[in-house]
């Protein structure tokens, strides 16, 4: 009896020891796979159409938000903008459909639940079902955490990441029952590393970096293989009324319009992760095995202050290719319609 039982410990030891070998062989197999395919040129990789697409960008009324519906419009789909500055949403209509394209733009209070299953359903009603759906939509106060009155804390978590489940619960379903869809987050490099005055913000969008994986890994467990998601994590982005005067050494800070091309790219692309500026992934690769006064000293001396400052609104200009929108569109300015307040006073914070 005790020799039939050291005989099947035995057997099962070597059977976890050959599942352990063909995962690794498999995992690294798939790997070189992913590394291939990214090294291809674009003209060789898979490229997903959009055109009659419905895609909801939230934050939609300025900033960011405006520059991709300006890309998606362009490659044909229908969009949808969300925004609690319905002015901004507006404008961006305005701009959409003066490229050729089909706009809707509706007023949501991404923190308030019931508002936004209200216009999810309205949106459905007279849009359509959505199949790409965009969480862009981000606010930040750049306060320290016990200058940081506790309704901005709630608002930030609100709009950051809590609004991300609600988006998701209103449209994912019907992604789901047809098979095709794509979630797009929009995260940050602060969803990797804490920040001085960004406690808050980091916070969520170390949730939001989470929700996108947890979300993924959800989706393949179901056996759902037509609905993708991507996390987006740029570093601090210019003119886009959150960061625009954040002290930054050596990193320059980012323009929106290659952030927005990037994003368009990893959605059709389908690209799982994407880190602006790219050869940051390295770093973050290093960032388990490295000591806390190595990122301290990281986090002080390349970002020696992140408190956003008022400014006025910034102008956003779209970027000329030999493939973007039409001349006259180009040769206008975009308004970012950023709603910007004093931090310690504010309420609301700065929407994006």
């Amino acid at each position: 009896m005790v020799v039939q039982e050291k005989t099947s410990s035995a057997n099962q030891a070597i059977k976890n020891l050959i599942e352990l070998i063909g995962f690794l062989v498999y995992s690294l197999t798939l790997m070189v796979v992913a590394v291939y395919k990214r090294c291809l040129p674009s003209i060789y990789q898979k490229k997903k159409r959009i055109s009659g697409d419905v895609a909801l960008v939230t934050g939609g009324g300025g900033g960011l938000g405006r520059l991709l519906a300006l890309r998606l419009a362009k490659l044909g789909a229908t969009v949808v903008l969300w925004d609690v500055n319905i002015k901004g949403v507006d404008e961006t209509v305005g701009l959409v459909k003066g490229i050729g394209g089909k706009a809707y733009g509706y007023r949501c209070d991404l923190a308030d639940k019931e508002d936004v299953y209200r216009v999810a359903k309205k949106t459905q009603q007279e849009v359509g079902d959505v199949t790409i759906l965009i969480n862009n939509a981000g606010v930040v106060s750049g306060l320290p955490l016990l200058s940081t009155p506790d309704n901005l804390i709630k608002r930030t978590f609100d709009v950051n990441i809590i609004a991300h489940f609600w988006t998701a619960k209103a449209f994912l379903p019907k992604m789901i029952e047809n098979d095709r869809g794509h979630i797009i987050t929009i995260a940050s490099l602060a969803g990797h590393l804490g920040v001085n005055k960004l406690v808050d913000y980091c916070a969520s969008k170390y949730a939001a970096v989470g929700f996108d994986e947890s979300l993924k890994a959800e989706l393949d467990s179901q056996g759902v293989r037509g609905v993708k998601t991507t996390v987006v994590c740029p570093y601090f982005i210019q003119q886009t009324g959150m960061f625009d005067n954040v002290s930054s050494k050596f990193l320059p800070k980012l323009k929106a319009n290659d952030v927005a091309d990037r994003t368009i790219e990893a959605l059709l692309y389908e690209e799982d992760v994407v880190i602006l500026p790219g050869y940051l992934k390295a770093l973050l690769m290093l960032k388990p095995i490295m000591p806390w006064s190595v990122k301290s000293m990281f986090s002080k001396k390349f970002i020696p202050d992140a408190s956003p400052h008022h400014q006025p609104t910034p102008i956003v200009q779209i970027k000329e290719s030999e493939d973007s929108f039409p001349q006259k569109i180009l040769n206008n300015s975009v308004s970012a319609s950023v709603t910007q307040t004093k931090p310690n006073l504010d309420k609301q914070g700065k929407d994006l």
